[in-house]
């Protein structure tokens, strides 16, 4: 990471998420970009993830001094010092050259695993399509010409992307007998890889530790989990990048929520951009939430210190508005503290 980079994302106009956005922009190529901000289809799903949020509204306990608040809470039997995670954000090497580390999950010695069950096949992204992105990584040199000025456009993005060796491999995608899985062979392994209900009983068979999954919408999908012995749901439409038109990720919230009736964790991710987010999500019934894009623009802009100066933005989020509140702690949290749509009721 330059040393330009991390003044730019420690700079005192970058008071919120939204605010990495552009430096992310201004330092990778378009395509790169675009592959992180957009969504699938038309983006209608991408747009209602943010918006959704805009329909729950605050019921603040005024008169209230609050001198320390608690952002603590428990996810899978462990202590976590804020009530969000950092979601997994594919091709983040291409964002920055320190985005992904090759360390198995077990080996790396992690308690917990998240099964994607969302994408039997990857959703159409256009932007994707209008940029060459398959061209650029997988394309022959006369395929790449009409892309080039793009990538051209961003030398230094280019000099770091070059030097930590060109398109990567995938170290947790491994091929029995011939190792990680090339870059540009993702999409076709998916095609033949979608995860069933039935594959999480061998799974379970590899697996000691507790099993998540990602990807739940509705509250039939999460009995079903619950039935096939996961231990915590995140309620998540893939950041809009999968089936576009599904409901926002706060907005199914609730059904699944009182499906599971209290007997595993709810997570959520999907439009995190606030501690705000955070707060109504908590409220609405979510243990904790993951963060993609908030942190993955953190990444693009400015390396580790985009990721810290993201991860400091939504904890002093939290901090302010627990206290204007007048919550003393994360695990206070409920329906009570929200106004939500009548509509949104599955109670």
């Amino acid at each position: 990471m330059t040393s330009r980079a991390s003044r730019k994302v420690a700079s005192p106009r970058v008071v919120c998420i939204e605010d990495l956005r552009p430096l992310a922009r201004r330092r990778v190529p378009k395509a790169v970009f675009d592959y992180l901000d957009g969504g699938a289809e038309g983006e209608v799903t991408l747009r209602e993830n943010c918006r959704a949020f805009e329909d729950v509204t605050f019921r603040p306990r005024h008169a209230v001094s609050i001198s320390d608040c608690d952002l603590r809470t428990r996810v899978l039997g462990f202590d976590l010092s804020l009530p969000f995670l950092l979601a997994p954000v594919g091709y983040s090497r291409l964002m920055h050259p320190g985005g992904e580390v090759a360390e198995r999950a077990r080996v790396a010695r992690f308690a917990g695993l998240v099964v994607t069950i969302d994408t039997p096949v990857s959703g159409i992204r256009e932007r994707d399509y209008r940029n060459g992105m398959k061209e650029l990584i997988s394309g022959g040199l006369l395929e790449k010409i009409p892309f080039l000025p793009q990538v051209l456009s961003r030398p230094g993005w280019l000099t770091s992307f070059l030097l930590d060796g060109g398109l990567p491999a995938l170290p947790n995608v491994v091929i029995p007998g011939k190792g990680p899985m090339p870059l540009v062979d993702i999409n076709a392994a998916l095609a033949s890889s979608a995860v069933t209900w039935a594959d999480l009983r061998w799974i379970r068979d590899l697996w000691r530790g507790p099993i998540a999954i990602k990807g739940v919408l509705t509250g039939d999908d999460a009995r079903r989990a619950i039935d096939e012995g996961v231990a915590a749901i995140s309620v998540s439409n893939h950041g809009g990048r999968q089936l576009d038109c599904v409901p926002a990720s706060l907005r199914a919230l609730p059904e699944v929520v009182a499906a599971v009736n209290g007997q595993v964790e709810v997570w959520m991710d999907g439009g995190i951009r606030r501690g705000t987010d955070i707060v109504k999500a908590i409220c609405l019934g979510a243990r904790a939430v993951l963060c993609g894009r908030a942190y993955a623009y953190g990444l693009a802009a400015g390396g580790e210190a985009g990721i810290a100066r993201a991860i400091e933005i939504l904890r002093a989020d939290l901090e302010r508005t627990l206290k204007l509140l007048g919550c003393p702690s994360i695990t206070a949290l409920d329906r009570s503290y929200v106004n939500v749509p009548k509509s949104w009721d599955w109670s």
